[in-house]
């Protein structure tokens, strides 16, 4: 776990600690230091006493008027450039707020799609006033638990389509798809594969659907064959690439799904003695780091990454503040930044 962020937390017991000292659980102690009711005298008695003979010191309730919060961020891992940019887009606006935020990687569950309860107590006993949950698929048992606490929270990214009411921010991703495929079809190609990530994935199915769609517009045919998924792995899409190539008719253009996979795509097409964008035009999606270092430069899609996370930072203040959100969806533009990787087709 990485805390990051311009305020601290105030060394001393956490409530695990004095729930375990108490005899009591986390969720139970938490009630009684936020002063619920709907706690026995005798429970509520072991948990005072436990938290007077400790030193615990209790966390005010997040006011943005008086004092800092603290937040929670899920990311998938900490080992990417994608995460990077959420990491950078949350730490930004969080200190523009007078927040601190606890970036965890990851969010296991145990057998049977329960809560991982360790994470959860820890959250308890932080005194986090929201969790922003990027690239996260929740459990429904992680939905309740959530809501039964009545803990904020925003996913940015979501991987599937969220329960009603639940608070998103995302990019544009159909709208990007169809903006890389037109930007293809523009240059004169008509034989465009696309590589996608997971086929349930709501980004991934949205790109294609894209993709598709501008296909139909131009009254160019769609071939299934060349539509391929590669689950975002870089070594799955060098192997869906080559598969592109063995086919009777290959495709003159692909449309990558993610710059990282396109990575295993150029690699693909090194290894088969073919030049990117003589022999074969190349458009990624997210505009990465790495999009601008490989040669040729890739063209790409740009989706906001720090923006959308900066923009659920701040809808997650609103709502710890007590706002109700109008609408639970925001979708941020995305647009073709284009480099050296997408040119004519041979004729």
């Amino acid at each position: 776990m990485v805390r990051t962020g311009s305020a601290s937390v105030a060394a001393g017991p956490t409530l695990a600690v004095v729930a375990r000292e108490a005899g009591v659980s986390v969720p139970t102690a938490s009630k009684v230091v936020n002063g619920r009711e709907d706690v026995a005298p005798e429970t509520r008695r072991r948990v005072t006493e436990a938290l007077d003979r400790l030193g615990y010191v209790r966390r005010p309730r997040f006011d943005a008027a008086k004092v800092p919060g603290l937040v929670d961020l899920v990311v998938h891992s900490l080992d990417s450039s994608w995460s990077g940019a959420v990491l950078q887009g949350v730490e930004a606006a969080a200190h523009d707020v007078g927040l601190e935020v606890v970036v965890s990687a990851g969010l296991n569950r145990t057998r049977g799609g329960r809560p991982e309860r360790g994470w959860l107590d820890k959250l308890i006993a932080r005194g986090s006033s929201g969790v922003l949950f990027n690239l996260a698929e929740l459990t429904p048992s992680q939905y309740a638990w959530l809501d039964t606490h009545r803990i904020p929270y925003v996913l940015i990214d979501p991987v599937l389509e969220p329960p009603p009411g639940v608070v998103s921010v995302g990019a544009a991703n159909w709208q990007g798809g169809v903006t890389a495929t037109e930007h293809l079809l523009s240059l004169g190609h008509e034989r465009i594969a696309v590589i996608a990530g997971h086929q349930r994935k709501m980004c991934s199915s949205a790109r294609v659907a894209g993709y598709r769609s501008a296909l139909a517009t131009a009254g160019v045919r769609h071939r299934p064959e060349y539509v391929r998924h590669a689950g975002f792995d870089e070594t799955v899409a060098h192997r869906r690439m080559l598969d592109l190539l063995d086919l009777p008719e290959p495709p003159t253009a692909v449309f990558v799904c993610s710059d990282h996979m396109a990575l295993g795509v150029y690699e693909a097409l090194a290894v088969r003695g073919l030049r990117v964008p003589d022999d074969i035009s190349v458009v990624g999606f997210d505009d990465l780091p790495e999009s601008r270092w490989v040669a040729p430069g890739l063209t790409t899609i740009r989706q906001p990454l720090a923006e959308m996370a900066a923009g659920a930072l701040h809808l997650l203040v609103r709502m710890m503040e007590g706002s109700r959100m109008e609408g639970t969806r925001t979708e941020l533009s995305t647009r073709l930044v284009v480099r050296a990787s997408t040119g004519c087709p041979r004729r």
